[in-house]
């Protein structure tokens, strides 16, 4: 496992460093290794309200030395929870990670319905479906430039799970990228929905696939947040 937390400190430190806002990029890798900003700033020797600050681009970018610092500090934390995250995204190296926003294991399975009360979501096609997880990834950069063994990388641990797709618009490319991959979700969420109407095609899809497929308006940190709800 050490192997695999160098590299993913290679790709975590890249991703800072190289994010159109590095204090959103930050925020997303202590949030997904649910390490709060008081933990965090212990570890580095400082007062929360810098990376408060940091987050938030009250200060110009950080140097290369605090970047390693805090990914060290990341990793030795999840080494002392037995690598809680590092071995949920371990089959996912390789993929570029703004794809990825969030990914979580279920305590145990989630009906669609629940899922979508949780997120104001619109149940379109209801075939009864239970999510054991979610992946919450950028719709056009997944499509873009994920492979087919990449997409596949998507589902985590089980394929029973939620793709919840943000940045979309009429949600048909999505789920035509889920109508070509070998392995289906059994749920999937197109958020937002411009206008509110999702492409008739894409409802097609769902029906074919047996998907429940939800449409959201929530705001993708918003969502984000509340998935947290149902979280092992």
């Amino acid at each position: 496992m050490e192997l695999i937390a160098r590299r993913f400190a290679e790709i975590i430190a890249g991703n800072i460093v190289f994010s159109e806002n590095y204090g959103e990029a930050i925020k997303k890798w202590r949030a997904l290794f649910e390490v709060s900003q008081k933990e965090l700033a212990e570890r580095l020797g400082i007062t929360p309200s810098v990376i408060s600050d940091y987050e938030a681009g009250r200060r110009k970018s950080p140097g290369m030395s605090f970047i390693k610092k805090l990914v060290e500090s990341l990793l030795d934390i999840d080494r002392e929870r037995g690598w809680k995250t590092v071995s949920r995204y371990k089959d996912l190296l390789g993929v570029e990670f703004d794809v990825i926003q969030d990914i979580t294991e279920y305590s145990g399975p989630v009906p669609s319905k629940r899922l979508a009360d949780i997120i104001d979501g619109e149940l379109i096609t209801d075939f009864g479906r239970m999510a054991m997880g979610h992946t919450v990834v950028d719709s056009l950069r997944a499509i873009l430039s994920l492979s087919s063994y990449d997409f596949y990388k998507l589902y985590g641990l089980t394929s029973e799970r939620a793709l919840i797709f943000t940045g979309v618009t009429t949600g048909r490319s999505p789920m035509v990228a889920v109508r070509v991959a070998n392995l289906k979700p059994s749920v999937v969420v197109l958020n937002p929905i411009n206008g509110g109407k999702v492409d008739r095609l894409a409802v097609r899809i769902a029906e074919i696939e047996g998907i429940d497929l939800i449409a959201s308006d929530v705001e993708r940190g918003e969502l984000v947040e509340r998935l947290k709800e149902l979280e092992v």
